[in-house]
């Protein structure tokens, strides 16, 4: 079983069919829905403002997800929070993948559909629209993802991972 935290009366919630890896820590006011999942060595704390984590989206390995208070920390629907990340009081709208190692500030927004490049820095209030591939420290618009081999990531996701989740559920036991 993963490690919940309630904190000042904040306990999190996970829908019936998502899977919470048995060594994520959530924390707080984190609320999973269906289909989505929570990988190994994740921490999602929400004891300043609320982490949502919208259907079928993942948040992968040792990825760190918080927020400064009043703040909500949103993953959107099939959306994909890569291994190592931090998303910090951030909104990562439906389907937008940020990359292996990226971190994303306060107040930024990744639009629908884009691809946030791994190592990539977002700074705090960027806006990354939808339907772009964004890479860099900052992180800027580099062209439409359209047509990109990134774009094969973002349509692949949504659907992989919430299977992959399905396999950990049935197939995983501790030895």
């Amino acid at each position: 079983m993963a490690f919940l935290f309630e904190f000042e009366g904040k306990r999190p919630v996970i829908a019936d069919d998502a899977f919470v890896a048995p060594t994520a820590t959530l924390i707080g006011d984190v609320t999973v829905e269906s289909g989505a999942s929570v990988w190994y060595g994740a921490v999602l704390r929400g004891d300043e403002g609320p982490i949502v984590i919208r259907e079928n989206a993942n948040v992968q390995d040792n990825s760190v997800l918080h927020c400064p208070p009043t703040v909500t920390t949103e993953i959107g629907r099939g959306a994909t929070v890569g291994h190592q990340c931090v998303v910090h009081g951030a909104v990562l709208e439906d389907e937008a993948l940020v990359g292996n190692g990226t971190v994303v500030l306060d107040g930024a927004r990744i639009g629908a559909g884009s691809l946030v490049a791994a190592q990539s820095l977002v700074q705090p209030g960027a806006v990354i629209p939808p339907g772009v591939l964004a890479a860099g420290a900052p992180a800027v618009v580099k062209r439409e993802i359209a047509g990109t081999p990134a774009e094969m990531w973002v349509k692949v996701n949504p659907t992989h991972y919430p299977e992959l989740a399905r396999k950990h559920i049935a197939g995983m036991r501790p030895i």
